[in-house]
């Protein structure tokens, strides 16, 4: 057993956007805590959380790394993450394993997109939130007027624990103490934050209001419930910057002591919800009791040396050698032979781990990303509450170099899979390609590096067509009779069928309306194969077809003739009669895009997006002289913004994507796209 408990873990998840210093800081905490020796540098790529080949190659994290260190009696497990847009799951998949989302803004760059995103999604999950304001000692920077823009995008909640002192070389605590030496009132700030914590607890609030004060000593238990709430998101700032020559650490044992005397331990935070069962699923929250079933929730797969390895938090019971447990709905047990503690590339072994904590296994194939352990027996599926993934919107057809590797192609791809829900291989029948799928640019290269790096293969890229689909806008009758007699038995089935628009992502219903017999029962599912395979190939230009109701009402067959076979064309062609003549339309992909810039590039970047067809759907003005454009912009405008944004800021623009929704494709558009693809449909 561990020599800590479940209330002596705290367990923080490090995000923020990329550049803001959060592996820096990280290294400063382990350094602070004895857990290393000397700190590395990102730059010099000997840091401990970017121990992976690809991050040290590009100098910032691709992953979500697990770390842990000890202070004053606790244990704290931080995950540190990925700042790019593209690896958003790593730093959504951290939040699942953490009761306190620890945001990092870099002082000089402000509020940044990821920055916005990252504090929104801990919100949702229900996390405590904090904020850290890194490289506090950075030059021709105002940290008061960074406070208050922090408090006007995320509200009056946001308040300061500590300050930085005049100086600038270390920082003042604000909470405990009424006087110190800041530029900003120390009084004041304690005052805003006291009057914030008590609110949450009337017996406080009347003894703030009777005697103009409370001891900060009686105010823990308020101070958790107001995280838990999201009355309170405490700001710290710090600076983890290290040099060649010296190491400039400012309130990092400060930071410290908020981590383990004012931030929950398990039992304190905001329970995670899962869900048991299929379409009625019962929701519950675990409970952080060493003796209850084990419940157990996986966050992070690799593929790595060791193999299969599958990094999990414990939200319920014990776990120890031994343990037989179930993984997601499957009905029959995996054992657990191993337990490792994780600290960045390195793998402890250990007997046992307390609810709360986070441990790993290895080479269990049943396991994937997202899956629950547990000890329920009865087949029912659990799963943790919206546990919802972004949807990859950048793809690239691959095709592999060498004559002979698309069997490795395709086992090594799906290793990928395995570890990443954001990247999707799919397989298009119109065209003929293997598209891999992934958040951007980025993602998919650093894909293809550890494609060639770890399983020694090669592929060609190139764009990819874009992922239309079909639809209908009015209500139509098709009819077909399919009738062939080439000596012998023959042939015969018709059909006659309706169809009308759903909901936009409603999908497909089939509903059988006949009577008297008019289609024997054993051939309606062969009328459904067929109208499902034009589903799949498409009628006016060879993509997917959705949204539809369809209800077959009447038909005829032959007692002799009448076979599965017909019915499946009589099927097939009397849907294509009937969505010819319903107001066919063409949709596309509608991406919800936000791109931060600096301010001179405002109108040049909103000009651009309107040009893609675009709909700026409004702008925020940031710290540091940058602005946020939000639009929603059909993804092939955009599928290369990555390298536009880049050539026309210089560099200096960001952005985040993710699907929106599905709309119809302007009709010259529509046309220029059927055009193209009816060559191709005759030469079929």
């Amino acid at each position: 057993m561990p020599t800590y408990t479940t209330k002596d873990i705290r367990n923080i998840a490090i995000v923020g956007h990329g550049g803001s210093g959060k592996t820096s800081l990280i290294e400063a905490i382990l350094k602070e805590t004895g857990a290393i020796g000397n700190i590395g540098l990102v730059e010099k790529a000997n840091t401990v959380s970017d121990f992976t080949d690809e991050e040290q190659d590009h100098g910032h994290s691709l992953f979500n790394t697990v770390l842990h260190c000890d202070y004053n009696g606790k244990h704290i497990n931080l995950i540190d993450t990925p700042g790019a847009s593209d690896f958003a799951i790593q730093s959504l998949a951290a939040l699942w394993a953490a009761e306190t989302a620890a945001v990092v803004i870099n002082a000089s760059a402000g509020i940044e997109s990821v920055t916005r995103r990252m504090m929104d999604r801990a919100k949702e999950q229900g996390l405590c939130r904090m904020i850290i304001v890194n490289k506090m000692d950075a030059e021709n920077i105002d940290l008061a007027t960074l406070t208050d823009q922090i408090k006007e995008s995320f509200g009056r909640e946001c308040l300061p624990i500590n300050l930085p002192s005049s100086d600038g070389t270390a920082v003042v605590d604000c909470f405990f103490n009424t006087e110190g030496d800041s530029a900003i009132s120390v009084e004041e700030a304690h005052t805003a934050i006291v009057e914030q914590v008590v609110e949450v607890d009337d017996e406080l609030m009347e003894d703030y209001l009777e005697q103009g004060q409370v001891d900060p000593q009686r105010l823990h238990g308020a101070f958790e419930k107001a995280l838990r709430d999201g009355h309170l998101v405490p700001i710290c700032f710090t600076s983890a910057r290290n040099h060649d020559n010296h190491e400039t650490l400012i309130g990092i044992r400060e930071l410290l002591d908020v981590f383990v005397k004012l931030l929950p331990n398990p039992t304190e935070g905001n329970p995670h919800t899962f869900t048991r069962g299929g379409e009625d699923a019962e929701q519950f929250d675990a409970d952080p009791d060493a003796d209850k079933e084990v419940l157990a929730h996986v966050f992070k797969v690799v593929n790595d040396r060791f193999g299969k390895m599958s990094v999990f938090r414990v939200h319920q019971g014990t776990i120890s050698k031994d343990t037989q447990l179930y993984v997601d709905g499957q009905r029959k047990p995996i054992k657990v032979n191993h337990l490792y503690q994780v600290h960045g590339g390195e793998h402890t072994e250990i007997d046992s781990v307390v609810p709360g904590d986070i441990c790993a296994i290895i080479k269990v194939d049943e396991v994937k990303f997202a899956s629950v352990l547990h000890e329920s027996a009865n087949g029912n599926s659990i799963k943790m509450k919206d546990a919802a993934f972004p949807k990859p919107m950048f793809g690239l057809a691959v095709t592999a170099k060498s004559r002979g590797d698309e069997g490795k192609i395709s086992d090594a791809l799906q290793r990928l899979d395995e570890e990443d829900p954001t990247f999707a291989i799919t397989r298009d029948s119109t065209t003929r390609e293997m598209v891999i799928n992934g958040m951007g640019d980025m993602h998919l290269r650093v894909i293809l590096e550890r494609l060639k790096s770890k399983y020694q293969v090669e592929v060609d890229t190139k764009p990819p067509k874009i992922a239309y689909r079909e639809t209908i806008l009015n209500k139509a009758e098709g009819h077909h009779r399919h009738k062939k007699q080439s000596g012998g038995s023959g042939q015969f089935g018709e059909v006659y069928l309706r169809i009308e628009p759903l909901q936009r992502g409603a999908g497909f219903e089939f509903s059988n309306d006949t009577f008297g017999g008019s289609i024997p029962a054993q051939f309606l599912p062969a009328v459904e194969k067929g109208v499902r395979q034009v589903l799949e190939s498409g009628v006016i230009a060879g993509y997917p077809v959705q949204d539809v109701k369809l209800s077959v009402y009447d038909g005829k067959h032959h007692p002799v003739d009448s076979k599965e076979v017909a019915f499946v064309t009589a099927g097939k062609r009397a849907f294509m009669d009937a969505f010819a003549k319903a107001k066919p339309v063409l949709l596309e992909p509608i991406v919800d895009i936000e791109v931060s810039v600096p301010n001179q590039y405002l109108g040049d970047i909103t000009g651009d997006l309107s040009g893609k067809r675009g709909r700026i759907q409004g702008t925020d003005m940031l710290a540091g002289d940058v602005s946020a454009i939000k639009a929603l912009v059909p993804l092939a405008e955009v599928s290369n913004y990555q390298n536009q944004l880049k050539s026309v800021t210089g560099g200096q623009g960001s952005f985040t994507m993710e699907l929106s929704h599905y709309e119809p494709v302007p009709s010259n558009v529509q046309q220029q796209i059927a055009a193209a693809y009816k060559p191709k449909a005759e030469e079929d």
